[in-house]
């Protein structure tokens, strides 16, 4: 049989960043650097803030970009201030959302429980999770990156059922290498990242083929190539360098 096709994923991740004027700013540009959708190697997202999301997606309109959230309440409704749901980020038109990102998971004690009742409502309403996942320096240096991926990623997949495992794309980030300028070699990468591929595998191993694994953490265009060339990496959710929309088209074109 065939080896099966995984087409990249690359997501920018703004984090606390993109006033409208900004967002626009930036999607005008983003448009004029990028090839036609069909000529690009890889699926590209943009992960914005709650206020600019409609104007990204207004901006990328018929452009091939997604545009995603950072974050959901896996509720429809209810006494949850503060919140957003999946249902009011269809209505803007939002297609994918982030889902676990290490500095909520550190900051805002976002817990694998929550996650795992936000990644099937995710799905449930028709919204792409990337679900982030990853280990500290202390947990890698004690040897246990793989018992916080099994954890993790067990955690966050509980509630989705094997058919739909393929539709959920999973984000490996060593939280040593977010924001540090420090970034996992193209050997670490690789062995996180496939680990995560037979965790899922573990369940189904045609959702494991199917489903999509990037790679986070100081991606650069410097390394880019080298990150994404790897077997098992489908792809970079990047967050720093994805702010200028020349540095995040270069990653863009090192996705094969």
């Amino acid at each position: 049989m065939p080896e099966p096709v995984r087409r990249p994923y690359v997501a920018a991740n703004w984090k606390l960043w993109g006033t409208r004027a900004q967002a626009a700013s930036y999607c005008e540009r983003l448009r004029e650097l990028l090839p036609p959708a069909p000529q690009r190697p890889a699926e590209l997202a943009v992960c914005a803030p709650f206020t600019a999301l409609d104007t990204c997606v207004a901006a990328l309109a018929g452009n091939g970009v997604e545009v995603a959230a950072q974050t959901m309440h896996a509720e429809r409704t209810g006494a949850h201030t503060g919140e957003i749901s999946a249902e009011m980020l269809l209505e803007v038109g939002v297609a994918a959302v982030v889902l676990g990102h290490s500095e909520r998971r550190e900051l805002e004690g976002e817990s694998d429980r929550a996650l795992a009742a936000k990644v099937p409502a995710a799905l449930d309403a028709g919204l792409r999770p990337i679900l982030c996942v990853g280990e500290t320096e202390a947990e890698r240096e004690a040897g246990d990156m793989e018992r916080k991926l099994r954890h993790q990623v067990g955690e966050g997949l509980d509630g989705v059922s094997d058919e739909r495992l393929a539709d959920v794309v999973i984000a490996y980030e060593p939280i040593w290498a977010i924001g540090s300028g420090a970034v996992a070699t193209p050997d670490q990468a690789q062995e996180a990242v496939a680990f995560v591929r037979a965790l899922v595998g573990g369940r189904s191993e045609r959702a494991a083929d199917e489903l999509r694994v990037l790679y986070g953490g100081s991606v650069k265009p410097a390394n880019a190539a080298d990150l994404l060339t790897q077997p098992d990496v489908d792809g970079a959710l990047v967050g720093g360098a994805s702010l200028d929309p020349e540095d995040f088209v270069k990653i863009a074109a090192a996705a094969l």
